[in-house]
């Protein structure tokens, strides 16, 4: 079983609660607990450089904002700042998100080795998924169906040109003065800016060059 192993939840009793099941029910050895992902990524660092590395982390993704100022704000941005200075970290995500193509994205794009939901019966699960990941497989909490075909989300045809435009360069205003020329509605900046953003979310992606590709592979464009 792992001997050192960092949570980073920003629920003081979530936290409390998850410590309390490692050591008590899998005698984890070494558990420490950070309520925000820059001390949780700092205690990853420290950990490296004393060669005392940390072989799991389980975080939420999404950390409320408070008066501390933050640099990491969510749970993905520690997730990759971990995996950039710790590559061989094994990584469970305990989160409420239960949209199948985000959590699909995680497994692909960032290579999770478990997801737990939230829920009733959320530390039963995220005992089996910490005991499936020591093992080297991973773990998915059972009401998640990761069977995501291509139509989970089903694109627009609003959405389709506004991929086409920037699939041809063109800039969120750009799109936006074609719209106008072209009198196609809606077609306010500020509406193509969400639209893109629930794109991205919904796909998974980073950034534009990101999302194209995407939409190039599963020939949506």
């Amino acid at each position: 079983m792992y001997k050192k192993v960092l949570i980073a939840e920003d629920f003081q009793d979530t936290n409390q609660g998850i410590s309390d099941m490692l050591r008590d029910k899998l005698r984890i050895p070494v558990v420490q607990e950070e309520l925000y992902c820059d001390k949780a990524f700092n205690r990853l660092k420290y950990a490296v450089g004393k060669k005392e590395n940390f072989e799991l982390l389980i975080t939420d993704l999404y950390f409320k904002g408070d008066h501390v100022e933050r640099k990491l704000t969510s749970g993905l941005e520690l997730i990759r700042a971990a995996r950039d200075l710790q590559p061989d970290i094994k990584v469970i995500v305990n989160s409420m998100v239960d949209n199948p193509v985000k959590i699909n994205a995680l497994f692909k794009d960032e290579k999770i080795d478990g997801y737990v939901c939230k829920g009733r019966n959320g530390l039963v699960e995220l005992v089996k998924a910490i005991q499936e990941t020591y093992h080297n497989r991973t773990y998915v909490s059972p009401q998640i169906d990761l069977n995501v075909s291509n139509n989970v989300f089903e694109l627009e045809e609003f959405d389709l040109m506004i991929l086409r435009g920037l699939a041809d360069g063109l800039t969120k205003r750009e799109i936006s003065e074609k719209f106008k020329r072209e009198n196609i509605t809606p077609n306010s900046e500020s509406t193509i800016d969400k639209r893109v953003s629930k794109l991205f979310d919904e796909f998974g992606a980073r950034n534009t060059n990101q999302l194209i590709a995407k939409m190039i592979r599963e020939e949506k464009i």
